[in-house]
């Protein structure tokens, strides 16, 4: 199997299995030699995707009496909190919009009510209910530009998103062809180059295999853009802060393979040692020691998330 990038061999660097949901399966984690780019290996079909979302993913759990869509927001409590880390906070008003994995649909009621003509893609099955109640255009399924007019989008948008396909080159060539001209794709994905993965290894949260399939360095983002007529304008680093408080909880809840977490999917007990670790994380969060200690690492350029700007010329 070689990269899905550059087509270069790659070396095996180590294995990862679903840590969260208890999805079965151990994948080999590869890494290009010639772009760095990383990747699970694995069969992953259109139904095997479909299937790996709807049941094991837990947003069929979700009230929908609870939706509520993002709202603006600003200030240095939106900075400490690293929300300029979602994709559609840089999406201006009234534009046209497409949301590729739109998750619940929260990004859509945002950009609907900032006057954009906003459109989503979901492969999880459970954003039907919550598109046939407020009305939202959604393709439920893969991403296919087939069904848009070429040169229709002035923004594209994939938040956590494009760590997840199967074929990222294909992904981003369909994009190229629904954005205008001048138009941009807004991309956020996690940071394998950063502080994170050399902290936690194997238990770092971003692996989230098999869900997250590739993980981009600068290079092999700049190769993918260009064999699709897309251009990289600029790269930034910024993580949610709450990232490093679910870190530490992931750390403490980890279950073995085949096992689901205790944490991740909110059943199960936890033991008296971990309520009392529990504790001590809430309170290192409280006192907002994880919001700076994200800020510093995102200033230094080696966060856990990295925000792609990608215009077609």
């Amino acid at each position: 199997m070689n990269c899905p990038i550059c087509n270069s061999s790659p070396i095996v660097i180590g294995e990862r299995y679903d840590d969260r949901y208890g999805y079965r399966g151990i994948f080999p984690l590869l890494k290009c030699r010639n772009c760095g780019h990383l990747f699970l290996q694995g069969e992953f079909a259109p139904d095997v995707l479909r299937d790996l979302y709807t049941n094991y993913y837990p947003r069929s759990k979700f009230d929908l009496d609870g939706y509520r869509p993002y709202t603006e927001t600003s200030g240095f409590g939106a900075w400490l909190d690293g929300e300029s880390s979602s994709t559609f906070r840089w999406v201006p008003r009234n534009v046209r919009v497409l949301d590729i994995g739109c998750g619940f649909g929260e990004s859509l009621g945002y950009h609907q009510a900032r006057g954009c003509d906003v459109y989503g893609v979901e492969a999880d099955e459970n954003i039907r209910r919550v598109a046939e109640k407020f009305g939202y255009k959604v393709h439920v399924g893969l991403f296919d530009p087939g069904i848009y007019e070429a040169n229709y989008f002035d923004y594209v948008t994939m938040s956590q998103v494009v760590e997840h396909v199967t074929d990222p080159v294909q992904t981003l060539r369909g994009v190229s062809r629904i954005l205008k001209p001048g138009g941009v794709a807004i991309l956020s994905t996690p940071n394998p180059s950063g502080w994170g993965a050399k902290l936690f290894g194997k238990r770092w949260i971003n692996w989230h295999a098999p869900y997250h399939l590739q993980f981009f360095t600068l290079c092999s983002m700049q190769m993918a853009a260009e064999q699709t007529g897309l251009v990289v304008e600029k790269a930034v680093t910024i993580t949610p802060s709450a990232w490093l408080h679910f870190q530490w909880v992931h750390l403490l809840s980890c279950p073995p393979k085949g096992e689901t977490s205790v944490f991740w999917m909110q059943d199960g007990k936890w033991s008296f040692m971990q309520k009392i670790a529990l504790r001590v994380i809430s309170i290192t969060s409280g006192l907002k020691i994880n919001h700076v200690v994200t800020r510093l690492f995102d200033a230094m350029d080696v966060g856990d998330n990295q925000i792609y700007f990608l215009r077609k010329p």
